[in-house]
Parts: C-alpha cells; structure tokens; sequence
C-alpha cells in the first residue's frame, strides 16, 4: 500500500513494487491519477492493482481503504506512506493555517497511515515492513531558508519513526525511513507553469550540479529502489533507521575554504 501513490515518489515505488511482481495499492488524494497509475502498475508486472482516492488526514478515509485494500489484494503486509506537500514562507511570514496544513499532511498523516496499518498488521497476527518519507531538512537547516513548516514536519517524522519502531518491534513489524534529497518530483515545482517551470528546473538543475556531491537531481526511481530494499525481506534485520538518498548532500560541509 502507498499513501502519496499518484505522484513523485510515491508514484516510482508503485512501479518500482510492480516491476517485482508485488500486490499494489495506490492511494492519493487525487483518485483519477491513482488509477491512471494504476493502470501503469498493472502493464508493468503488478500481481494484483487496487487504487482509491483517500486523504491521509482522514482517519476514516484511511481505515475503510486499508480494509477495502485488504478485500482487493490480500492481506497488507507492506506499506510506504509517502503523502506529502511542500508549502514555505520566511518564518516571519509563515501563516498559521500554512504551518497547520503541513503539518497536518506531512506529520500527523505519516502517523495515521502508519497507525492503520501497524492495527491491521496486529490483528492479523503477522510481520510487516512500514517506510516513511523524511528529509534533509528534519536534520539540518536549508540555506535558502523559508523552510520552517517542511522541516519541522520531516524532523517529527524521523522522531516518531524511531518511537514506532521500538512500539512495533514485539508484533514483528518494522519501521524505517528514506531521506531524498534533491529529487526531480512535481512537489518540487508546485504552482509553476509554461516559462516559470521550465525557469525553475533549469535552476534547480544548475544548483544542484554546484552543490550536490553527485552533481545532479536524483530520479524519483532511485528513492523508490530504497523503498522497496526497506519493504521487502532483504531488510528483515533494519528497523528504527533511516536510509540517506542525497547524493551526498548532507555529509557535505557549507564551507568552502
């Protein structure tokens, strides 16, 4: 099951759980681009797809669709909650319904997502591997700055990540994160259009070939493979962890002399 499954990085590890002959479902808040990817998902090699609208937000939305998931497909041993949104303004100027609706999203969805699916996990009496979405920002401070709410969302993310963890341990289900950096997702240019988007990729581009070690964006299909390494059995000993995709980003010190 992925929350965020129509789009970016949740989009990629869909296709990326496809490709290895895995049970699919989507959930997004947009439900017409859930089944498109869902549709995709099954030419690529899904053993079963299932896709709903739902907003992660919603508790109950949230609770029918993992019990209409389990109908579809099968038991739910594997989930990437991977909803998320991206709203920034210089702190002074941050509203406070901005800050709420990200952290409402980002947070306290993670945490829905993951608490339904660890009470399905228990009471059907079997393991299970849950992946969370972080980021750099839980861990250091953006130098652009306006970063405030994003930040202090994905850093309650790793947080409750390592408290899930040690909570999920004894009913075998495990918990850990991935950390993108930089990754070539519509997330990052929400609101942008025409002359504005094709402005704003040349740059992010640009930057990114001056200040990640790598030299580039990565490709949302380079975070899903993370993803899925964490889902699957080859992680059966990982839990509590975060797994770093930054192209080096943040073992990179900010001087430069």
């Amino acid at each position: 099951m992925i929350t965020g499954g129509a789009s970016g990085i949740g989009r990629a590890t869909a296709f990326e759980a496809a490709r290895r002959g895995w049970a699919v479902g989507i959930l997004d808040h947009d439900g017409g681009s859930a089944e498109r990817a869902a549709v995709e998902a099954r030419r690529i090699g899904a053993r079963r797809v299932w896709s709903a609208s739902a907003d992660v937000t919603d508790e109950r939305e949230l609770v029918d669709a993992f019990g209409a998931a389990g109908t579809a497909l099968g038991q739910v041993d594997g989930v990437a909650a991977s909803a998320g949104i991206e709203l920034n303004a210089p702190l002074p100027h941050m509203p406070l319904d901005t800050w709420c609706r990200v952290l409402d999203v980002n947070l306290t969805g993670t945490f829905l997502t993951v608490r339904t699916a660890a009470r399905a996990l228990r009471d059907a009496g079997r393991p299970g591997s849950i992946v969370c979405v972080s980021s750099p920002s839980a861990f250091v401070g953006f130098a652009g700055g306006s970063n405030s709410a994003y930040g202090a969302s994905k850093g309650g993310v790793s947080a409750f990540v390592r408290a899930a963890a040690i909570d999920l341990a004894p009913h075998g289900i495990r918990v850990n994160a991935v950390v993108p950096g930089a990754t070539d997702t519509p997330m990052l240019y929400f609101g942008l259009d025409g002359d504005e988007l094709e402005a704003e990729r040349t740059r992010l581009r640009e930057a990114a070939a001056r200040q990640i070690p790598l030299g580039r964006m990565a490709d949302p299909a380079e975070i899903a493979d993370a993803a899925a390494w964490l889902l699957s059995d080859d992680s059966s000993y990982v839990t509590g962890s975060h797994l770093v995709c930054d192209g080096g980003l943040m073992a990179k010190s900010a001087n430069d002399f």
